[in-house]
């Protein structure tokens, strides 16, 4: 039975995926059943996520379920981003949205790894050429 105050949303970069449940709390945040400082080692990408209760000063009044799937580190703190500003936007969308908007913290960051073209080593790398 879903919490009545409980809201979902899901946030995308490169190939992960994060889905997210957020509810009225103390600033708590899981990923995958562990700390978000357990999870992403690095300071850099807990800040990175942590940017988005900064610009919108409600740091320490939700908690966050996460569960991130797919790509790597960097794209997977990315996701959870745009997930959390997604939920925060749907739960009072007036004191948000525009502060997100302005931050582009909304966007989905639609850059992916460009595939491999057929008869080339990488997607843009060509084999050496030889004139003789």
């Amino acid at each position: 039975m879903a919490n009545t105050n409980e809201i979902c949303a899901v946030g995308r970069r490169k190939c992960a995926v994060a889905r997210v449940r957020m509810t009225p709390g103390t600033g708590i945040i899981m990923v995958n059943g562990q700390k978000m400082e357990d999870y992403f080692k690095s300071d850099a990408l807990c800040g990175f996520v942590g940017q988005v209760f900064k610009v919108t000063e409600a740091e320490g009044k939700f908690d966050v379920k996460a569960n991130l799937d797919g790509g790597g580190m960097a794209g997977q703190a990315g996701a959870l981003r745009h997930g959390i500003a997604r939920a925060l936007a749907e739960c009072d969308g007036d004191l948000y949205h525009a502060k997100l908007k302005e931050n582009g913290m909304l966007t989905r960051d639609a850059r992916v790894k460009e595939r491999k073209k057929p008869g080339q080593p990488g997607a843009r790398r060509r084999f050496q050429f030889s004139k003789r």
